[in-house]
């Protein structure tokens, strides 16, 4: 049985890539969400920007392995993560080997 606390990074190098992620789900949805306490907001709403997280990845997974290119496109602004080689900008995140998100907007891409 496992002692890791649930709300760890599985991979610590992602862990910037994955909260620059969080803080773009929540300014899509509209969550005021701030570095640091969130007490002021309801579990609804972070409730909200983590299942969002969780289907954008799932999602993200399924093309990749579906092979309809690439593993997530978005718009907007913000930052993203991507493995792989590649560059790109804007928001989005990818998985898989040598899989760079693409996405169309302004923004950074962070490759691990």
């Amino acid at each position: 049985m496992s002692n890791r606390s649930s709300n760890t990074t599985a991979v610590p190098e992602a862990k910037s890539a994955m909260d620059r992620f969080k803080f773009e789900v929540a300014n899509e949805l509209g969550v005021p969400l701030t570095n640091g306490y969130n007490g002021n907001l309801t579990s609804r709403q972070n409730g909200s920007v983590g299942g969002n997280m969780v289907r954008k990845m799932i999602e993200a997974q399924e093309r990749q392995m579906s092979g309809t290119g690439a593993a997530m496109q978005s718009t907007g602004t913000g930052s993203g993560m991507g493995t792989g080689t590649g560059s790109g900008t804007g928001a989005g995140m990818g998985t898989g080997m040598g899989t760079p998100a693409q996405s169309v907007g302004t923004g950074s891409m962070t490759q691990m």
